[in-house]
C-alpha cells in the first residue's frame, strides 16, 4: 500500500503545476459526492417496506384521515411528502391526486438533485485541465529540446512527455469519476 501512495505522489509531483488545479477539482468533486451520499442514503432515506406496511392497513380500511396522520407522523422525506400530498387530494378525484403528487415531486426533486450538476461541470473541467497540462508539458518538451545539447535531448523529451501524460491521466481519472457519479 505504501508503494502505491509513493508512486502516486511521484506521478503527482512529476505532473507539474497543472496537477494542483486538477486536485482542486478532485476536492470539490469529493465534497459534492459526500454531501449527496449523506442526503440520499441518510437524510432523505426511509425504509419503504416499513412505511408501506404501516400505511396499507389505513388505506385498505378506507380511513383516509388515519393514513394522512400516519404520513404526518413519519420523517419528512421526499417519498412521504409525495404520498401525503396524494392522500390529501383523494376526495377531489384521480386527476387532482396525480397533480398534487406531481407538484410535490417537483418540490422535492431539487432537494435530492441539489449540486449534482457540479459533478458534470467538475468532470469536464478536470478533463480539460488534464489536456491543458498535456499541451503545456509538450510545449515545455519541445522548447527544452530546441536549446538542448543533442546528447540530452532524449532525456529532456522523455521527462517532459512524462509530465504531460501524468497530468492527462490525473485529469481523466478525476473527470471519469465525477461524470460516472453524476450519472
Amino acid at each position: 500500500m505504501g508503494e502505491l501512495f509513493g508512486s502516486l505522489a511521484k506521478a503527482y509531483h512529476d505532473g507539474g503545476v497543472g496537477m494542483h488545479f486538477i486536485l482542486v477539482c478532485m476536492v470539490f468533486t469529493l465534497a459534492v459526492l459526500i454531501d449527496r451520499v449523506i442526503v440520499l442514503y441518510f437524510k432523505a432515506n426511509v425504509d419503504k417496506e416499513a412505511f408501506l406496511r404501516g400505511l396499507k392497513p389505513h388505506i385498505y380500511a378506507g380511513d383516509l384521515d388515519k393514513a394522512i396522520a400516519f404520513c404526518a407522523s413519519q420523517r419528512k422525506v421526499p417519498l412521504v411528502s409525495v404520498i401525503k400530498a396524494g392522500l390529501i387530494n383523494v376526495p377531489k378525484g384521480e386527476e387532482d391526486v396525480q397533480a398534487a403528487m406531481d407538484e410535490a415531486t417537483l418540490r422535492e426533486s431539487p432537494r435530492i438533485e441539489r449540486r449534482t450538476g457540479y459533478l458534470a461541470m467538475l468532470g469536464n473541467v478536470a478533463t480539460l485541465l488534464g489536456l491543458l497540462g498535456t499541451i503545456i508539458g509538450l510545449i515545455h518538451a519541445f522548447g527544452a529540446v530546441a536549446n538542448a545539447n543533442p546528447a540530452d535531448k532524449a532525456t529532456i523529451l522523455a521527462n517532459s512527455i512524462s509530465e504531460a501524460m501524468n497530468c492527462t491521466a490525473f485529469g481523466l481519472l478525476v473527470g471519469i469519476v465525477a461524470l460516472v457519479m453524476y450519472s
